[in-house]
């Protein structure tokens, strides 16, 4: 007899892989603490806001604007189809109900316009006037001494040196490589930003502006020091700059809760704007790149340091627009060398540029979560909404089905298993114990892909879900029926032993396998893609279930299968294996007995 070959001599190596697989999911759940799934609007409820258009002229919106709202909003909040969130247009009015999120949260998400900007700042100073510094006289052993204040300026310090040895780092790649931190009130008229993260050619570093007092000598009599200003704008060139910005930017509160988010701005002209954090205030210029040249975003982390970034790819003709405005404001003094991302009306991040930056793509970098980065990247690659909305009304609402239907849902789902499982023990015997072994793996690496899912890709799951992934267990425990019967087929030729059954019957029957699997999957891609809401959830958990069949069967059912047939339980043909002649169907005593391996 031939010596088996390596698929029949290692099934446990693959076992071992499919053990690794579930126990690195279970690892992902464990750390994140996610052990139960996220769920959808009808089994734990969220916030509904109704947002109502705003016209110039007063008059109702066109049904064109608003279906490219409705698309657009629909794209930001379950732009994967599967976070349960719906969209709808009621008249002239959007409702958006949005799956566990709070008011705030849902506000942000829903109603900004998403217009990004980049502009050359022109000036830039703390969020607020400083009081100016009033002299005080304090006592010393000759009568009284003064403490004058004194400024020092900071050197340069590496903040990104990292960044730049980064193989990936280049001009092309990398464009705007760290946030704009709070600027450092100086004492002195002279306000600057007190942080100024400079990009180019992929390397990221910061110029830090410390203020630091020093007393003076203790002296005889009283000296007065000089009185700060106060003005903002001292020591900074304000040529070409509108006059009447000038006033604006001296009397503009950053540090307000309203700083201007939201507001629309003329790309066409300069304007006055906070930093999204409220600790700065800018005189920007006109747009020099628009929004409306961004053809896609995408968040990630940065490989050197682990920060969550924003990767911007422009058109042709941004790509254009980005690398004249950073060829021509590389060599002006600061603040003028520093380009800011504008958006809905604030500074989200305005870096320092080295050298002019070609390739057509940019990074935005900041205090960035992974949640912040992706709905930043959400808005930007999914557009600005065309028209201006206020909140008609934002209402919680409660879950519309509650904790009765989910665990409906839930014993349905452990009836229908049950159901199966009998009757694999029933008709298969000892291969039905292999069937289940198999259900019961299925069920806990779908379990952990959608709780991974849930926590990790926005996945909620609704009742639509559930109906899905119950649905798959006769799916699933079809791929083994079709195993185990061309397994008997097999041995019912007489000529064959258990172990190179199992063999040629996993030849034949994995093209089936796949076959019956690659129509299931492609009815669901196209069922996600052309459906929305509950259906597109329908959808996606049947796909989802069928790909984990796949990988149930290929790494479990039948490596399991190969080592259970070198069993004497199964491969002498016990009357309990569901292989013993008489199911077999053989007459001659040459056929009731298999041959062991």
């Amino acid at each position: 007899m031939a010596p088996p070959t390596s698929s029949q001599s290692k099934p446990g190596r693959t076992l071992l892989l499919l053990l690794a697989l579930i126990i690195v999911m279970g690892a992902t759940v464990a750390l994140q603490k996610a052990f139960v799934p996220k769920f959808g609007l009808d089994l734990a409820g969220g916030t509904t806001v109704t947002l109502s258009p705003v016209t110039a002229d007063g008059k109702a919106p066109s049904q064109e604007s608003l279906d490219r709202a409705v698309t657009i909003i629909r794209q930001r909040v379950n732009g994967t189809g599967i976070s349960d969130a719906q969209v709808a247009k009621s008249n002239d009015n959007i409702v958006i109900q949005i799956p566990g999120a709070g008011r705030d949260e849902a506000l942000k998400l829903v109603s900004t316009t998403a217009e990004l900007r980049m502009r050359q700042v022109l000036a830039v100073a703390a969020a607020t006037n400083q009081p100016a510094e009033v002299p005080t006289a304090a006592p010393t052993p000759s009568g009284s001494a003064t403490a004058t204040p004194a400024t020092t300026e900071g050197t340069s310090t590496p903040a990104g040196e990292g960044a730049a040895s980064n193989g990936n780092a280049t001009p092309a790649g990398r464009a705007l490589s760290k946030a704009l931190t709070a600027p450092s009130p100086d004492p002195t008229a002279s306000e600057r930003a007190g942080n100024h993260r400079k990009a180019g050619a992929g390397a990221a570093r910061a110029n830090r502006a410390k203020a630091s007092p020093s007393a003076t000598a203790p002296s005889p009599t009283p000296t007065a020091a000089p009185q700060d200003t106060g003005d903002p704008l001292a020591g900074q060139d304000t040529s070409g700059i509108d006059p009447a910005l000038l006033t604006e930017f001296r009397d503009i509160d950053c540090t307000a809760k309203n700083r201007g988010q939201g507001a629309p701005d003329d790309p066409n002209k300069q304007i006055v704007a906070c930093s999204d954090d409220g600790t700065a205030r800018y005189i920007l210029d006109k747009a020099a790149v628009q929004g409306t040249e961004i053809s896609g975003a995408q968040a990630g982390t940065d490989p050197t340091t682990g920060e969550w970034i924003v990767q911007v790819d422009f058109k042709s003709k941004g790509a254009s627009q980005f690398a004249d405005i950073t060829r021509r404001i590389t060599t002006l003094p600061a603040p003028r060398n520093q380009l800011a991302n504008v958006l809905d009306g604030v500074v989200i991040v305005a870096p320092t540029i080295e050298e002019a930056i070609p390739g057509g793509s940019a990074r935005i970098s900041g205090s960035f979560t992974q949640t912040t980065a992706t709905e930043l990247a959400d808005q930007l690659k999914y557009g600005a909404l065309p028209l201006k909305f206020q909140q008609s009304s934002v209402v919680s609402v409660s879950s519309t089905l509650g904790q009765d239907q989910l665990n409906g849902g839930l014993i349905s789902g452990a009836l229908g298993l049950i159901v199966v499982m009998i009757y694999l023990l029933l008709y298969y015997r000892g291969l039905g114990l292999i069937g289940i072994a198999s259900l019961c793996v299925a069920t806990v690496f779908t379990y952990l892909t959608v709780d991974v899912l849930s926590h990790n890709a926005g996945f909620r799951l609704s009742l639509p879900h559930i109906i899905g992934l119950v649905v798959s267990i006769g799916i699933t425990a079809d791929s083994f029926i079709v195993y185990f019967e061309r397994i008997r087929d097999e041995i019912k030729e007489g000529h064959r032993t258990l172990r190179s059954a199992v063999e040629v019957a996993w030849r034949r029957a994995r093209r089936t396998i796949l076959v019956a699997d690659a129509v299931m999957f492609i009815a669901a891609v196209v069922l996600y893609f052309l459906a929305v809401g509950d259906v597109a959830g329908f959808a996606f958990a049947m796909g989802l279930t069928t790909l984990i069949d796949i990988v149930v069967v290929f790494l479990f059912t039948k490596p399991l299968m190969s080592l259970m047939g070198r069993l004497r339980f199964f491969s002498k043909g016990h009357k309990l294996s569901g292989l013993d002649a008489e199911r077999m169907g053989r007459t001659s005593p040459a056929e009731q007995t298999l041959q062991e391996a």
